[in-house]
């Protein structure tokens, strides 16, 4: 249990200081084509281009012609290695928009960038066809043109976007599917988003255009939203199912040949959870609570007058969805509202010491509402609680989102809704705490052609046929929309539970990892964006248990949901409008909302101890500092990352990064210590620190070694984390804009300790806006009066465009010894920052 006589230690920063220089890895240049390779590949497109040119100074020629490089077209340029090259050349043509970037798979040393080019009418079209032949006939290229001689000579492909771009065939299938048996004049509700114009006279010219389209194909439009934060544009419009059918056989007559479309998508359906298992409880008395929240939920409509949930709850319903969720139907936002206030209820733990602000996102029987785009309901309801007239909850920090969109799952490219989340989180200081999204379709086992063989396999058998029959399913499982957001702290769902051995026996189903603490096997995996590690975390999300589907080709299994036996305790709606219940529920929607209070926790305990000192830190410190010290506590289980890494390889040890990329897309970086996030032990001490760092510039701080490790030869570690939040590009060389590294000094060989093994690889762990590092050791330290362990915080060179703001970033770090008693009070009586006594 936290100890509040031993709260969180407080860190002074030092002054500002030039970040030291460091070496900038360059990225090799790529190996280039030759002039006649580019020729015979590309220059048929140029020739023709440059033809039709000669004769139709407008290109109205060519934009007539779907598959032809056009003005007012999207291009895709495939190159070869680095785009910074590419970023370079089109800044000197008039009018290029660079819309958007990603990298596609290929091989480490041959990446595929593919950059998205809006060319905005002939003339720019033709400068680049004049460029092209000069380069091709050995002619110089003219002043400042130089960087599109290495465009040219490292291009694999350019093409116009088109149909197949626009709807891609997951989500083609998924339409398909919706439509399946329908009449060609029933309706259908699809997304589409345009190719975002900066300009936002042209963007309402575009989008008139698109309306026009929908309504020649007898369409019309439910919602539109255009947020110039985030490079987004989109409407929501119905169609009849025949113009539907035309859209995902990609006829270029239909709204898929539509050249300002970006993309096509089916309108987007919630995450959902499971539950079970309802009983009536005994209805306790409660203390309310007036005390501003620092916590918003956006859920479902909540049974706010629940016994457990009475006093606790702001409900802000903004987008008028309580009158058509009936109040027996309010599953999620009252599982989710339970979970924040009170936890685990088999856990009986106190509730949190605010109301939490709750605004619903979601309607009638827990879904998103069919006449709105969830991406603009996601940044009305932000805007309203920080910038509204006046604020509804100025001073929320936190905001659980225990959803997602089950129709887009991360495959490499960000989502609208988590752009959103990551734009929302810098500019309001906001932490985002995100479901990674559950997977609950079956899976086969191989090897085992019978249920009940499964079931008696003996328990280290049935966890490595587990992991294997997953690991081949790592590309179909991945996290759901939002939660590939870099600012966010995304959480998956581990095996824990706090269920009675006595009500464990009455379980449904087999326990696939009966000795690991693991992800469980409907938790979505990582990567996320960039390669960076994702989840983030494990919080507990009930003991998972599979259950027999079918044999056929094999035995295929499922998760057998939730119950008693294997199920978090939640606030549960009345049954027939009466009575007051709880029951079971589980998943990651449950580990996000828990991961959500423990950071509630952890601000009531920092408040605890040091009052105003804390509370007047800005929001973005506070919310910073709360991520950091959520991820700073999560840890590999020895059992689960060495089964990981027997099972799904590679077996050669020196291939280490490729096994470490395996286990942290089912850990993050593994399952947090909640006890740990909140407060210190007498063997155990945690610091912390938070402050802004401008452009290139660093801070120290320095941890204090307490004299009572000098010469103890016994298991010991230090461990560090620093997050941030960082401004996005969305559409521009680099997305996560701004970069900051800890660097730990030498003073740290002292304590004989080396980087643990059960940890990402440190490539990894600094892709995203989280860094975490430990270090372990056996040796006896050596350790002398009044020592410390100087760690920087540097800030990298800003990645493409320059950002001026200060960036809010916070520093965790711990100290343990095992054993040894006078850690905390040794290293606290040396702080110049001290906690309040508290007084029993």
């Amino acid at each position: 249990m936290p100890d509040p006589d031993k709260p969180l230690l407080r860190l002074s920063i030092s002054n500002l200081q030039q970040r030291a220089p460091g070496h900038q890895r360059n990225p090799s240049r790529p190996e280039r084509f030759t002039v006649d390779h580019q020729q015979s590949l590309l220059g048929p497109k140029f020739a023709r281009l440059s033809s039709v040119l000669a004769r139709d100074r407008d290109g109205l020629e060519l934009r007539s012609d779907p598959s032809a490089l056009a003005p007012e077209r999207l291009l895709v340029f495939e190159v070869r290695g680095s785009i910074q090259q590419f970023i370079a050349a089109i800044k000197r043509i008039q009018g290029l928009e660079l819309i958007d970037e990603e990298e596609l798979e290929g091989d480490e040393q041959d990446k595929k960038p593919v950059v998205y080019l809006l060319v905005p009418n002939a003339q720019a079209l033709g400068n680049i066809s004049a460029l092209w032949s000069r380069w091709t006939h050995s002619q110089p290229l003219g002043s400042g043109f130089a960087p599109w001689r290495d465009v040219f000579s490292t291009l694999r492909d350019i093409r116009p976007w088109g149909p197949q771009d626009r709807v891609i065939a997951e989500e083609r299938a998924i339409i398909a599917e919706e439509i399946a048996g329908k009449p060609d004049h029933e309706r259908i509700r699809i997304e589409i988003e345009l190719v975002f114009r900066a300009n936002a006279a042209r963007g309402t010219a575009v989008e008139a255009e698109l309306i026009r389209a929908i309504a020649d194909a007898e369409g019309n439009i439910i919602s539109r939203c255009r947020i110039d934060d985030i490079g987004y544009h989109a409407v929501l419009a119905e169609l009849p199912v025949i113009a539907v059918k035309a859209i995902i056989e990609m006829s270029p007559a239909s709204i898929a040949g539509f050249d300002p479309v970006m993309h096509i998508r089916p309108q987007s359906v919630a995450t959902s959870i499971n539950v079970a298992e309802a009983e009536i409880m005994a209805v306790e008395e409660l203390i309310p609570t007036h005390r501003s929240p620092i916590l918003a939920l956006l859920d479902g409509v909540p049974v706010a007058q629940h016994p457990l949930l009475q006093g606790m709850l702001v409900v802000d319903d903004q987008f008028s969805l309580e009158p058509s969720a009936l109040v027996a139907d309010r599953y999620h936002g009252t599982a989710m509202a339970s979970l924040i206030v009170l936890g685990d209820r088999n856990r009986n733990e106190q509730r949190i010491g605010r109301r939490i602000h709750v605004v619903p996102v979601l309607g009638e029987s827990d879904r998103f509402p069919l006449e709105r785009l969830v991406v603009d309901m996601i940044y009305q309801a932000v805007l309203a609680i920080r910038e509204g007239n006046p604020p509804s909850a100025p001073d929320v920090i936190i905001i659980n989102l225990s959803l997602g969109n089950v129709r887009k799952p991360f495959h490499g490219q960000m989502s609208a809704w988590a752009r959103l989340l990551d734009r929302l989180s810098y500019r309001f200081g906001i932490l985002f705490v995100v479901s990674a999204g559950n997977h609950d379709t079956p899976f086969n086992i191989p090897g085992f052609t019978t249920f009940t063989q499964y079931e008696n396999a003996g328990p280290t058998q049935r966890e490595r046929v587990t992991i294997s029959a997953l690991g081949q399913l790592v590309a179909e499982r991945r996290l759901l929309s939002p939660a590939e957001s870099v600012n966010a702290v995304t959480v998956g769902g581990a095996n824990i539970d706090a269920v009675l051995l006595s009500d464990r026996r009455s379980t449904r189903g087999t326990d696939p990892y009966p000795t690991v603490t693991i992800a469980n096997p409907s938790s979505a995996l990582g990567p996320g964006f960039a390669n960076s590690v994702k989840p983030d975390i494990l919080m507990p999300g009930s003991r998972e248990h599979l259950r027999f589907v079918t044999t056929g080709q094999g035995l295929s299994v499922k998760p057998s949901g939730v119950a008693r036996a294997h199920g978090l305790k939640v606030a549960a709606p009345p049954r027939d409008g009466a009575g007051s219940y709880e029951h079971f529920t589980n998943g990651t929607s449950a580990a996000a909302a828990l991961a959500s209070r423990t950071c509630h926790q952890i601000h009531d305990a920092l408040e605890a101890a040091y009052g105003a000192s804390f509370t007047s830190l800005s929001h973005a410190e506070r919310a910073t500092l709360l991520k950091a010290l959520l991820v700073h506590t999560a840890s590999w289980s020895q059992g689960a990352s060495e089964l990981i890494r027997e099972v799904l390889g590679p077996s050669d040890n020196r291939q280490h990064v490729k096994q470490k990329d395996n286990i942290r897309r089912f850990l993050g970086y593994g399952v947090a210590d909640i006890d740990m996030a909140i407060s210190c032990t007498e063997d155990r001490a945690t610091f912390w620190a938070t402050g802004t760092l401008p452009r290139e510039q660093a801070v120290t701080v320095r941890v204090p070694v307490p004299i009572c490790l000098n010469g103890q030869a016994r298991p010991h570690a230090m461990f560090a984390t620093l997050a941030w939040f960082t401004p996005v590009l969305p559409g521009r060389q680099s997305y996560r804009a701004v970069r900051l590294i800890l660097s730990e000094s030498d003073e740290l060989a002292s304590l004989r300790v080396e980087p643990a093994k059960a940890q990402p690889d440190q490539n990894q762990s600094r892709r995203g806006t989280v860094y975490s590092k430990r270090w372990e050791g056996k040796r006896a330290p050596v350790v002398g009066a009044n020592q410390e362990v100087p760690l920087t915080i540097q800030r990298q060179p800003d990645q493409g465009q320059t950002i001026d703001d200060p960036i809010p970033f916070a520093v965790a770090v711990t100290l343990t010894m095992p054993g040894i008693t006078r850690i905390y009070e040794e290293v606290r009586a040396r702080l110049p920052i001290a906690p309040r006594v508290r007084i029993s």
